[in-house]
């Protein structure tokens, strides 16, 4: 370890890169501890402990993702699901609109600014519209726990309307959405792995120690009397955290090797040289991309309902697609599979890949080129997405049928697997091969230059 480290440390680009990276997430965990002008942060985290009673709900989702921002009240409450929600609109509408799709294949670098902005401008309004929602739901728990919000704040009104605190949380929070979709891009631009998904990890990380302390609490270490966790519900759980760490890093490393040839002029009847070539189609092509656009996506409708509150027929429909029940698993499940193949299928471009290897020479071994070969790259995948799309429900949604089953407390339940667990390993697993390509090239380059030293 102390090596690796070592070795990290001397490549002055990749150095650069890692400190940039901690540097910039360093602001995002700062802003979330900033409360949003006219809130007290500690009295709305109490309140909000006491709301959830520590069901699994939305909020708590809200909370995880953010890395406790919603809780308190922050200017970063919101954290990166407006600009999560935007890309999916934008990936929706790239295959709904064939201009668009036409503009992105012919000249990818303008299409791609182009997404770019419009993704940017998507994620300003939506972080509008939660904002004033959220500034909805904190006058809810000020109307029922006064307090939360400084009151010469709310005596500025118009038709009974607080709009110098609506406008308040919603031009900060707003703006810290839009800090935290600068630093992800740039993180991505200038540091060390996907910056958004960076934010969400460093987010998850940062409630091991109120995980912990509840675990403990819950124990009843202090008592004979058995507590809410049980020593054997620990040690299921633990078991299930190491199998959910090793069934991720399988399905996202795995991969089906296809078999390539080349074909090569024989000289004199000598057989052509063989090749160990092949094109490696990932199990999971997504990666964790599914899992964080399904969350994301069914929070999406369930903030909208419970900002409103439960009276209303949006708030009905939001309860019935509540984290934790078995309505939101199915339709978990379902929006896993469905983003799994509808990611893999923007990505994946067998056509080219056949051109490609036409162009090459390449062919697979009985298979002929062009438009066979696309055919069978494409049934191919199909094939191991599917197989790689339920495997990823499977882990995302086990700890929450776990937890049903041995009453554990959700909260612990799901930091233990599922959604979060593989949004961390997923990351820890992408940030580590890039880390890995810079070494490489590395070498290659000490190899390069020590050759041409000798050829002098």
């Amino acid at each position: 370890m102390y090596q690796a480290i070592k070795n990290i440390l001397a490549i002055p680009e990749l150095k650069k890169k890692i400190v940039f990276t901690l540097l910039m997430l360093l602001a995002c965990r700062i802003g979330a501890y900033i409360p949003v002008p006219g809130i007290d942060g500690d009295m709305a985290v109490q309140l909000f402990r006491a709301a959830t009673g520590g069901s699994q709900n939305l909020f708590q989702l809200m909370d995880a993702f953010s890395g406790g921002a919603f809780a308190h009240m922050t200017i970063v409450a919101l954290g990166v699901m407006p600009y999560i929600s935007a890309s999916i609109v934008m990936q929706v509408l790239v295959v709904l609109i064939p201009s668009l799709q036409k503009e992105i294949k012919e000249n990818y670098e303008a299409g791609r600014k182009k997404m770019g902005k419009w993704t940017r401008l998507i994620t300003v309004g939506l972080a509008f519209v939660w904002s004033g929602l959220f500034a909805k739901y904190a006058l809810q728990l000020n109307a029922g726990s006064p307090g939360v919000i400084v009151e010469p704040i709310l005596r500025v009104q118009v038709l009974g309307v607080p709009w110098l605190f609506y406008l308040l949380v919603m031009l900060t929070m707003t703006a810290g959405s839009i800090l935290l979709m600068w630093i992800g891009e740039q993180i991505t631009e200038k540091g060390i792995g996907n910056g958004i998904s960076m934010i969400i990890t460093i987010g998850i990380l940062s409630s091991i120690p109120t995980t912990m302390g509840t675990i403990i609490k819950q124990l009843n270490l202090d008592s004979q009397e058995t507590g809410q966790i049980t020593f054997s519900s620990l040690i299921i759980l633990s078991a299930l955290f190491v199998a959910i760490i090793i069934g991720t890093i399988l399905i996202i490393q795995g991969q089906r090797k296809v078999p390539l040839q080349y074909a090569r002029r024989t000289v004199g009847g000598a057989d052509p040289q063989e090749t160990n070539a092949y094109i490696p189609l990932k199990i999971n092509y997504a990666g964790v991309i599914p899992v964080i656009f399904a969350s994301s996506l069914l929070m999406f409708p369930a903030t909208i309902g419970q900002f409103l509150g439960t009276d209303s027929i949006v708030g009905k429909v939001a309860s019935w697609v509540s984290p934790g029940s078995w309505s939101y698993v199915f339709l978990y499940v379902l929006l896993i599979i469905g983003f799994t193949y509808f990611w893999t299928a923007t990505q994946f471009h067998p056509d080219q890949i056949a051109s490609d290897m036409k162009k090459n020479g390449a062919f697979i071994p009985g298979i002929r080129q062009g438009k066979p070969t696309q055919d069978y790259l494409e049934s191919t995948m199909s094939k191991i997405t599917f197989a790689g799309a339920i495997f990823l429900a499977i882990i995302a949604i086990l700890p929450t049928l776990i937890g049903k089953i041995l009453h554990i407390d959700p909260s612990v339940s799901y930091f233990f697997g599922g959604t979060s667990l593989l949004i961390l390993v997923g990351v820890v697993l992408d940030t580590t091969k890039q880390i890995e390509s810079h070494l490489l090239m590395k070498r290659y380059d000490g190899f390069m230059k020590y050759s041409r030293l000798r050829g002098r």
